[in-house]
């Protein structure tokens, strides 16, 4: 008889192998209870939690889950909206920290995106996780039938074609641990992006198809996956090999069947993805032969934190996600005295906090140090990479208007115009109604004024020259010489007001959104009526703010994006 499968919340919180095990004597408790909330937050599917569900999804005590929410709330890694707890994009820090050490995504996403340009089709890079297989890197096409997997989602090895390569290296316990993992979990519950089994599979033909593919792969260099994890998608692998010859991640072109056969997709793309592989192992022997460069120190807490909420705040808990996001800091591993010297503590609480990582299955220690592991991805990567640009400034702009009891927005340079993307409005009866969507003549407004103002001088000038004017109000700037002033203005203030020109009444002041590099990206802006002071109240009381909101929008925009590209739609 089949034993019944865990529910998924059931599923989701399960330990792993390793913290089944009892946790060594050194290890930080605090720590453990911060990763195992954050943990069942990512994996239940809704964006928000509240304390008691999480007490009881972990186990832990209602007093316990507080004061770890308040230590990671203040951290910027949970946010509370009443009673309610949310992810942040600053979670991200984490997975970040892997794709960074582990150096893959920066060496090998370049090679994944020509491959999927020359052979117009989705291309994706794994890497083995226990007996999952973790994606790295997409380089998806944009069509009705298009791949859905996110960087950081987790499959079992043997749903896809990546497992079966990987498989052909696992020992007789890893390949026992699978069969665990199968037994306890039939319906792969424990794998939220893959769509869950029936429990009609016969597991003995499961198993004897799983076996024949990682012998075929090991015979042929190859893996095909002909609908395996859905029905209609198709993909071929081959594994990409590091210096050493060990496999340390997969290439995978991915298909529909109404574009392609199993074997008619091996047809198309073998012959380009092998070159494609060959130039990546070129590559990576390259990064091999480059030292990583010293490891960089890694913004900590504020130790302050610790004495404004007193026994509210884990501090242990704040130093081991030191430990965690420093051991991304260089590429390789780590050893103990570099991640004290990043994140400024003791070698033996540094150390303390590596012992519990290795023990959750987030670090492993090498003989020159600790590297990162796959599993940090867990940590809410996948939801958290799908934000959008929207999703990320509304929180910032809400807390904006909470301070500044006005309306507030965020938008982007769309060719001669504004186009807003977010925004988020003030209870007041009487209030600029703009939506999202809205366009207006980006010289006309204060948000177009940065935006204009960061192009090249010859850029504004060509943008000038192609536009006509309009006298929306008798303040309007129509000129020349009048718009390039204000525009010269804007640029050394760093900021830009526009008082009356776009509408009678109506007053804007605006700040840039930059990204990691400096670069201006988008401007947000708070409007109001006039009658709510002069120009000169305005820009004293509000630009402050909007100011700092405008960093935070920069500074989770710049996570979010780091590995998952551009978010500005």
């Amino acid at each position: 008889m089949t034993a019944p499968s865990p529910s998924p919340d059931e599923a989701a919180a399960s330990p792993s192998p390793d913290e089944a095990t009892s946790p060594p004597d050194e290890s930080v408790r605090p720590l453990e209870r911060g990763l195992a909330v954050l943990r069942a937050m990512a994996a239940d599917p809704s964006p928000r939690q509240r304390a008691g569900d999480l007490a009881r999804e972990t186990g832990l005590a209602r007093s316990t889950v507080d004061r770890v929410a308040t230590t990671l709330t203040r951290l910027g890694h949970l946010r509370s909206d009443g009673r309610d707890l949310m992810l942040t994009p600053r979670l991200m820090e984490f997975g970040n920290a892997y794709l960074a050490s582990c150096g893959l995504p920066e060496a090998l996403a370049p090679h994944a995106s020509a491959l999927a340009d020359r052979l117009d089709e989705s291309v994706s890079i794994a890497v083995p996780d226990e007996d999952g297989v973790r994606f790295i890197t997409q380089a998806p096409r944009r069509r009705t039938m298009a791949v859905s997997f996110r960087i950081g989602d987790l499959l079992p090895a043997e749903r896809c074609a990546p497992g079966a390569l990987f498989a052909t290296g696992w020992t007789e316990a890893e390949r026992e641990r699978r069969l665990t993992r199968r037994r306890t979990d039939p319906l792969d519950s424990r794998f939220p992006a893959a769509p869950k089994r029936t429990g009609a599979e016969d597991d003995r033909e499961v198993e004897a198809d799983f076996e024949d593919r990682v012998r075929a792969a090991r015979e042929a260099g190859l893996s095909v996956d002909d609908q395996l994890i859905e029905p209609g998608l198709v993909a071929v692998a081959l594994p990409v090999r590091g210096p050493s010859g060990a496999t340390v991640c997969a290439v995978s072109v991915v298909s529909h069947t109404s574009r392609h056969t199993a074997p008619s997709l091996v047809e198309h793309a073998l012959p380009h993805l092998r070159a494609t592989v060959d130039a990546m192992e070129q590559t990576l022997r390259s990064q091999a032969s480059t030292p990583p460069p010293p490891t960089d120190a890694v913004a900590t807490f504020d130790s302050s934190l610790k004495e404004e909420l007193g026994s509210g705040f884990l501090q242990s808990l704040a130093r081991g996600l030191d430990v965690l996001r420093a051991l991304g800091s260089r590429r390789g591993t780590m050893s103990l005295a570099d991640t004290a010297r990043a994140t400024g503590l003791p070698r033996a609480t540094a150390r303390r906090a590596l012992i519990t990582l290795q023990h959750l299955g987030y670090a492993a220690a090498e003989p020159d140090g600790y590297r990162l592991l796959p599993r940090v991805m867990d940590l809410g990567f996948p939801r958290l990479s799908q934000l959008t640009f929207a999703q990320i400034a509304r929180p910032h702009l809400a807390a904006l208007v909470e301070q500044v009891h006005e309306s507030a927005s965020v938008a982007v340079l769309d060719g001669d115009d504004v186009r807003y993307v977010a925004r988020v409005t003030a209870s007041r009866i009487m209030r600029v109604d703009i939506t999202v969507g809205t366009r207006f003549p980006a010289y006309a407004t204060s948000m177009g004024r940065v935006l204009l103002a960061a192009l090249p001088e010859q850029e504004r000038l060509d943008h000038l020259s192609r536009v006509t004017p309009r006298r929306f109000t008798p303040h309007s700037r129509t000129t020349v010489p009048a718009l390039s002033h204000a525009l010269a203005t804007a640029a050394r203030d760093g900021w830009a007001l526009v008082d009356q020109e776009l509408e009678e009444g109506l007053c804007s002041l605006a700040a840039p959104v930059t990204d990691n590099l400096g670069r201006v990206i988008a401007a947000a802006n708070v409007a109001l009526h006039t009658s709510r002071g002069t120009p000169a109240r305005i820009r004293d009381t509000v630009l402050p703010p909007l100011q700092e909101a405008a960093r935070r929008i920069g500074d989770d925009l710049a996570v979010v994006s780091r590995f998952t590209g551009s978010r500005l739609r």
